[in-house]
């Protein structure tokens, strides 16, 4: 199974509108191009948060645009950006799926809300923690790729780990449960990360727009460009993949900015 992640797009109404120094809806209409022109086939796009920066009803209708483009089903849940019933009806509108579980044939992937509303950090519910505890109990044997918005373990950065998920220890209770394999897929860091945790691997992709610099204390904007992260699952377990950046200097954010 082919997927791809894109995440954190940052779209504004005005398709001119910059994000420190980064017109996001030109970025993630790059991005997309850059999508379009690899001939590999794909099986779906999870968007993993923060589709929109200033909550309108416009921004969401030019991000179903932008995936319409490629052609491939869009599952996606909420990021602390978000304005969520908005963002549900304008995707509802564009006929883009609400389903957060899928099964496949030895594969399932889950899509958690992290969000709480007008907060950073994010906390997932007693609802959906009770979703990953039914996923795992009813299909014990299916590998498990959960998305989330919020990252659960620290990525080294001190400014964004003290927006991570806070109820982190019980989500990885419940999935030292399960007995497959397991890979959690995150937003919010707006930078790549790969690491494994007490068995489960951790994954988040670069942003469409502005990137976040590496293990640094205080905020700071990356050199590196916008991109996306594909994803190769294997019926045995395994896990390929890949971020994919555009070219060098193609976006350059405004290196003064403190914070946004």
């Amino acid at each position: 199974m082919e997927l791809l992640q894109i995440t954190d797009t940052h779209l504004f109404a005005d398709k001119d509108t910059d994000l420190l120094g980064i017109a996001t809806w030109h970025s993630c209409r790059a991005v997309v191009d850059a999508v379009r022109s690899d001939p590999t086939p794909r099986d779906a796009i999870l968007a993993t948060g923060d589709l929109s920066q200033d909550h309108s009803p416009e921004s969401y209708a030019h991000f179903t645009r932008l995936m319409s483009e490629l052609s491939l089903p869009v599952y996606w849940l909420p990021g602390n950006h978000d304005d969520a019933p908005v963002m549900q009806q304008m995707l509802d509108l564009a006929g883009i799926s609400d389903v957060k579980h899928l099964l496949f044939d030895h594969w399932q992937l889950l899509l958690l809300d992290t969000q709480l509303s007008g907060k950073a950090h994010g906390e997932l519910s007693a609802g959906q923690l009770a979703l990953l505890e039914q996923a795992i109990i009813q299909y014990p044997r299916h590998h498990l790729l959960v998305a989330v918005h919020h990252q659960a373990v620290p990525v080294g950065c001190a400014w964004l780990d003290q927006h991570d998920l806070k109820n982190a220890d019980a989500f990885k209770a419940l999935l030292a449960r399960h007995q497959s394999s397991t890979i959690v897929l995150f937003g919010h860091v707006h930078q790549g990360f790969d690491e494994v945790h007490e068995g489960v691997r951790y994954l988040a992709s670069p942003s469409t727009c502005i990137q976040f610099k590496p293990l640094s204390d205080e905020f700071a904007l990356d050199t590196t460009a916008p991109g996306w992260r594909a994803l190769s699952l294997y019926p045995d377990g395994r896990l390929s993949t890949q971020v994919w950046r555009l070219p060098p200097a193609a976006f350059v954010p405004d290196f003064s900015a403190k914070g946004y």
